[in-house]
């Protein structure tokens, strides 16, 4: 079974960046995996004319959530490096809305909606419906799909398109669980 793309329904790939995958500043494991199935849902969406946005980290040097500024996270995404841009292998399309986050030294966020005006976009371009994927599972995703879901948004969680960073074992399973509890929909099928 194949789930029907219609009018409303929007893309939305979060924080799929270089520095997030193995070998980046703050690797998630098998981060590069949701590479894949991710290229496969923007084929869809593509096809169906339908928007794709995506969320990036976009910090400057001195961010808060740095260790060297008492934050919890090595340097990563820093705006303008290597590590900040979207994997090489991530084919977005010309045309995606791309949203940065997080991008002034004293505000962190994990919602791809926190500061920003995704929330503005998503609703000039009639979208009622967001497929979610991404990094990470319990960081990122967990926050953007849990504003979504309070902002109203129905929510489609693809599981074969995230994966967690596990700071604590299981965070990404209680991660999922969470969203899932604020009305998200675990899909577990893969576009063909």
């Amino acid at each position: 079974m194949t789930t029907r793309l219609q009018s409303g329904d929007a893309l939305l790939i979060v924080d799929v960046q270089n520095d997030f995958l193995p070998g980046g500043q703050l690797a998630v494991t098998d981060g590069d995996t949701v590479i894949a199935p991710l290229n496969r849902w923007i084929e869809r969406f593509q096809a169906a004319g339908l928007p794709i946005f995506a969320t990036r980290d976009w910090h400057p040097a001195a961010h808060c959530s740095f260790i060297a500024q008492g934050g919890p996270w090595p340097n990563h995404c820093v705006a303008n490096t290597d590590g900040a841009r979207f994997a090489t292998a991530l084919r977005l399309p010309k045309n995606a809305k791309v949203i940065s986050k997080a991008t002034t030294v004293e505000v962190d966020a994990y919602s791809g909606f926190g500061g920003t005006d995704l929330s503005d976009l998503l609703q000039h371009t009639g979208s009622q419906r967001l497929f979610i994927g991404g990094l990470a599972t319990d960081y990122c995703v967990l926050n953007t799909v849990l504003d979504a879901c309070r902002l109203g948004y129905n929510v489609v969680l693809l599981s074969e398109a995230i994966r967690a960073v596990n700071v604590q074992a299981g965070d990404g399973a209680r991660a999922i669980a969470e969203m899932q509890a604020a009305g998200a929909t675990l899909l577990e099928e893969s576009p063909e």
